[in-house]
């Protein structure tokens, strides 16, 4: 199948290389440039060499699959070459689409079965993926009646804009210097921050509702009993990749948290139990799926516990969009 890959040096996108090339995907990948690439760039696609084409008619034309994986000019110029309807099955990892009449919300990794035919596969955030990973399995062991989520943001979900602005904030600290600000629009190094800015080109408020919005959507997709909507708190903290979740959920009947331990750990998930370390966001670089530990009681609610999950955001959102052109073959 010929994939065409726009913005392929981007974060996502050199995440989605390293899987087509370590999977033996049936996947011919076609590198586009896009975000400020250079066309005509020699690099490779695992063992094999490859050069990075230009943005255009031409270069996307026999594509029977397009992956967004640039920034939001590259995303919306590829949308508008492809047309409408597009001429090839649009995978977005950016979100540019995820308004457009025809887009579906995908998110094979929790999908009971796949959706019927689209023209467009948004991908769904990886937090809203890891959420709904983790509260699917967990209502269908002990039934849950309420549920408080912390999400710890890395920087990487900012593009590689945002590892970079925090890598030379925490050297212009240490240095005494003036700190760069054009990502986050104030000072994240050594910092954890309920908001950005007010100048900082997106908001961590529209963040945090995507996530509710995809969440949303991939728990009522359940056939049976779905799971009730977590309330949710995104915060964003001074590390470079890899989402931290700390959970707090009540359940109908009071769980022995051994068991669930024992059940929980089913497909995409990773249990550590009590005599192990909690799972960290380090260990869980490179990784699919989630891990879960450091699971107790809570002691002052009845009923109650506390759970602690990670993921790597990068590798679960380049492992569903390959699960979704996998289908497509």
């Amino acid at each position: 199948m010929k994939v065409a890959l726009v913005g392929s040096d981007s974060l996502a996108a050199r995440e989605v290389r390293d899987l087509v090339s370590a999977a033996n995907a049936p996947l011919d990948l076609r590198l586009i440039a896009g975000g400020g690439e250079q066309a005509g760039i020699l690099t490779r696609v695992g063992d094999e060499a490859a050069v990075i084409g230009d943005l255009s008619a031409v270069s996307l034309s026999d594509a029977e699959a397009v992956i967004l994986a640039g920034d939001a000019e590259s995303s919306a110029k590829a949308l508008r070459l492809l047309g409408d309807p597009p001429t090839a099955t649009v995978i977005d990892l950016t979100y540019a689409a995820e308004d457009l009449p025809d887009a579906r919300l995908r998110a094979p990794l929790v999908e009971e079965q796949a959706p019927e035919e689209a023209a467009i596969h948004v991908i769904a955030h990886p937090a809203a993926i890891a959420i709904a990973l983790f509260l699917r399995r967990l209502h269908a062991v002990a039934a849950v009646r309420r549920c408080v989520i912390q999400i710890f943001a890395p920087a990487s979900e900012q593009g590689a804009g945002g590892i970079e602005e925090l890598q030379q904030q925490t050297v212009s600290l240490l240095s005494f210097k003036t700190m760069p600000r054009a990502v986050f629009d104030s000072q994240l190094g050594f910092n954890v921050l309920p908001r950005y800015g007010e100048q900082a080109p997106a908001s961590l408020e529209q963040s945090e509702l995507r996530i509710e919005r995809h969440l949303a959507s991939l728990l009522a997709s359940a056939e049976e009993d779905p799971v009730p909507m977590p309330s949710l708190r995104l915060i964003q903290v001074p590390v470079f990749h890899g989402y931290g979740f700390s959970a707090w959920v009540e359940f109908e009947d009071v769980p022995e948290p051994e068991s669930l331990e024992q059940s929980l750990a089913a497909g995409s998930i990773e249990v550590r139990g009590g005599e192990f370390e909690p799972p960290d966001i380090v260990s869980q670089a490179g990784q699919d799926g989630i891990s879960v530990g450091a699971i107790s009681p809570d002691r002052n609610h009845f009923g109650a516990m506390w759970f602690w999950f990670v993921t790597d955001n990068l590798r679960l959102a380049a492992a569903n969009a390959i699960a979704v052109a996998r289908q497509l073959t």
